[in-house]
């Protein structure tokens, strides 16, 4: 699959439709459509970047925004107080569905340590 014809890059151009809660030059984030929260935010950068294996010492920014959009929006949406969940699946073992690299928002509800 051409890193074009993904399924985050399709959302990005519009092609598929999503509920988008942040944009800047850098990284886009929307709702998770198979929530495991009553709050599950996607944020993705909008380069093509397959997973957290492919990022060079060049993606260092990039990836940095990805950390600093997850505190916006934490803090935008009012959870920031009561506590947030980001993660970073790499690979098919850890649940890597889509090959475009992505972090997982989630909140509001308690978590457990470690997680399953």
């Amino acid at each position: 699959m051409s890193q074009n014809d993904n399924l985050f890059k399709k959302i990005m151009r519009g092609e598929i439709p999503s509920s988008k809660v942040y944009e800047d030059d850098d990284v886009f984030a929307f709702n998770d459509i198979s929530p495991v929260a009553p709050t599950h935010i996607l944020i993705i950068p909008k380069a093509p970047i397959d997973s957290l294996d492919e990022l060079t010492d060049d993606d260092a920014t990039t990836a940095g925004k990805l950390l600093v959009a997850a505190s916006k929006l934490a803090k935008k949406l009012g959870f920031s107080k009561d506590g947030y969940r980001c993660v970073i699946n790499t690979g098919a073992q850890a649940g890597q569905t889509v090959p475009h690299l992505h972090l997982h928002l989630i909140a509001g509800r308690d978590f457990i340590w470690p997680p399953g």
